[in-house]
């Protein structure tokens, strides 16, 4: 059968399946309060969402291209394609946001062992565990490879003694990935790359309260962490190859998702939305404001041609080809990007976009202007914007750095 008949008999399949099995619930708009993260301590206020979740789940369709022995949904490229589009039909919800599905999954597909591949993946597909990312330290930020967590080798186990900072929602995660210094004679060739229950004892978090007023991200303290030396990925020492294929996945998965859950307040709505609500419309029916007008569509059009390049990456990774400093590219704009789309939307709001609390100000505005705080992380989270754009000038202009 061709491809093109294959993937007409798939959609039929897939939208007949979703039409059966999608709520109606998990068909209409979402806030960051609807966001499903999984794992041990998920709490389902909709039990619609908990449905969507085990459905989409044991179809494999959680992490679609994954392959079927490991819990995935076993489908060519062509076919998740097909099931996306299905998906945007019905404005389906997504059932799962999870570090596990865009990041630590794909690496451990490709350098972990069968024997990690069939304990972790199919809990991730289904949303049982939770995992945070240790990576950045206090003094190994921007220069991650000097990381510091010290793991020593105790002949059965590991141990690990160490600080790691930023790490998102590490207070609720079951599991994290973590990057040690298994040798410190070496910078890169001294990483490993190990993986560990959240609840070992010695390990402790603490969250840092933001200027939006949320605590997304944790200091993460390792006092005599005892880890099985079966849950170390890859080499020993190997870790540094594994953490920037991993930091690929981030970067491709933070700007294809427009920086995860986070909304843009008042509904979601775009600022040209809001715009044309707040100040209204001339004769023409355009905006009233021009500068405002103006400013917005070369954010719309930025969004676009974003949207395309996102696209065209990600077919490209799909066909196995290397992507390398492109996620670099879409990092540092998509970070600037949402930053701009935030900012709009207090500014078309105005005065109503001014409030933190009271009941001077709804929901959806109050949410627009955390939305706008939360905005300025973007450019830190996922490698920093001054760390891709170095990676842009040396690997894709070709400049040399200054002596």
């Amino acid at each position: 059968m061709a491809d093109g008949a294959a993937h007409d008999t798939f959609r039929i399949e897939a939208r007949n399946w979703l039409e059966e099995n999608c709520p109606p619930s998990m068909r209409t708009p979402m806030s960051d309060a609807d966001v499903i993260w999984g794992g041990k301590g998920q709490v389902f206020h909709n039990p619609e969402a908990k449905l969507w979740l085990e459905r989409m789940g044991e179809k494999g369709w959680t992490a679609p291209e994954w392959p079927r022995e490991y819990g995935g949904g076993g489908l060519s490229r062509g076919e998740a394609a097909v099931l996306q589009q299905e998906l945007g039909r019905i404005k389906a919800r997504p059932p799962l946001f999870s570090f596990g599905l865009w990041m630590f999954g794909p690496a451990l597909l490709e350098f972990g062992s069968e024997e990690q591949k069939k304990r972790f993946l199919p809990d991730i597909v289904m949303g049982r565990t939770r995992w945070c990312q240790g990576y950045s330290e206090p003094g190994a930020g921007s220069d991650l490879a000097d990381l510091q967590t010290k793991c020593e080798d105790k002949g059965d186990h590991y141990l690990i003694n160490g600080q790691k900072v930023w790490t998102s929602y590490a207070n609720h995660a079951d599991w994290i990935f973590c990057l040690v210094r298994t040798d410190t004679s070496v910078k890169h060739g001294g990483i490993s790359f190990i993986l560990f229950d959240m609840k070992s004892e010695g390990v402790e978090t603490r969250p840092i309260l933001l200027i939006s007023g949320s605590s997304p991200f944790c200091e993460t303290f390792f006092t005599d962490v005892k880890v099985p030396k079966d849950q170390l990925v890859g080499e020993v020492n190997g870790g540094w190859t594994i953490a920037k294929r991993l930091l690929q996945f981030e970067r491709q998965s933070i700007s294809a998702s427009g920086f995860g859950a986070s909304t843009a307040g008042a509904g979601a709505l775009g600022p040209h939305d809001i715009a044309k609500a707040k100040i209204g419309v001339n004769s023409d029916g355009a905006l009233a404001d021009g500068d405002l007008r103006g400013r917005i569509a070369k954010h719309l059009m930025y969004n676009k041609a974003f949207g395309l390049t996102v696209r065209r990456s990600t077919e490209t990774a799909k066909a196995g080809g290397d992507i390398g400093p492109t996620t670099s590219i879409l990092k540092y704009c998509g970070a600037k990007l949402n930053q701009d789309k935030t900012e709009l939307v207090v500014e078309a709001l105005g005065a109503d976009g001014l409030g933190w609390s009271g009941d001077g100000f709804d929901k959806d505005e109050l949410d627009a202007t955390r939305a706008m705080l939360r905005a300025k992380g973007n450019s830190i989270e996922g490698g920093t914007s001054e760390v891709n754009l170095n990676v842009i000038a040396k690997r894709v202009l070709g400049l040399r750095e200054h002596q």
